[in-house]
């Protein structure tokens, strides 16, 4: 094992997410040994256990309850006064890992100054890649995403998740995906984190246009993180509305930008 100096903290934001949250707790700790490493969770109200559990089975990681929710992003950014890293990761609570991706992001990040953000490569648990927008979000990109066969991706969903180009070696993209994204920690809060406008979906979209500004983005095959996504936004129509919301803001934002 290859042990770095850097640090790196991580952050969750769970609501009541004890179906998956074993999973990612334990996999994170166990083999997260190269590099150190502190793991915080901020929960936004959950009511099924979730915070009972996580104090109880996992007295290492710090459990920060805000008392709201005010969605994704306003959840990760509490933790930003309180960062001492030289990395910092945010992760999802429905994530999973099979070998220590966390010290090989930081080793690679170290190789390479000019980077801000590091994407890894993101897979379903049985092992199939995931079908994920790499470029900046268009119409045309979202109603391919929204219509996805994943048998057979339209022209505009390989477009937008690359997929006619190499993607074998570390390639700058323009979009990363929210479920796991590893951060040069001073330019997290020099950015003052997520836009809070966001309660959930395009938050990542948004961040990824902001660093961009600053540092480069750059996509990591050799780390693989395993995601459930469940694309519930197809399943709840509130849900569903929340996103429609998000895209108008995110459009509305960066409109001629």
């Amino acid at each position: 094992m290859v042990f770095i100096n850097s640090s790196v903290t991580g952050c969750i934001v769970t609501h009541n997410n004890m179906s998956s949250i074993d999973e990612t707790l334990s996999t994170l700790l166990e083999h997260t040994k190269g590099v150190p490493f502190k793991l915080t969770v901020v929960d936004n109200l959950s009511t099924d256990g979730t915070v009972e559990h996580i104090k109880k089975n996992y007295p290492q990681v710090e459990v920060i309850e805000p008392g709201t929710n005010n969605g994704f992003g306003s959840g990760h950014n509490i933790v930003i006064p309180a960062l001492d890293s030289k990395y910092h990761c945010v992760i999802n609570p429905d994530i999973s890992i099979s070998d220590d991706v966390i010290t090989k992001m930081a080793a690679y990040m170290d190789e390479h100054p000019e980077i801000g953000l590091l994407s890894p490569k993101i897979c379903f648990p049985d092992g199939r890649s995931q079908i994920l927008g790499k470029r900046t979000p268009k119409i045309k990109y979202l109603v391919a995403s929204r219509m996805r066969d994943e048998s057979s991706p339209s022209a505009a969903l390989r477009e937008y998740a690359m997929l006619d180009e190499d993607l074998s070696k570390p390639c700058e993209i323009e979009n990363a995906t929210g479920c796991f994204m590893m951060f040069r920690t001073d330019l997290f809060r020099e950015i003052g984190g997520f836009d809070e406008r966001y309660f959930m979906y395009f938050e990542d979209c948004d961040i990824s246009r902001t660093v961009r500004q600053r540092a480069k983005l750059i996509f990591y095959p050799d780390a693989t993180i395993y995601h459930v996504w469940g694309r519930e936004s197809k399943k709840n129509f509130k849900l569903m509305l929340v996103q429609i919301s998000s895209m108008i803001k995110f459009f509305t934002k960066w409109l001629g930008k």
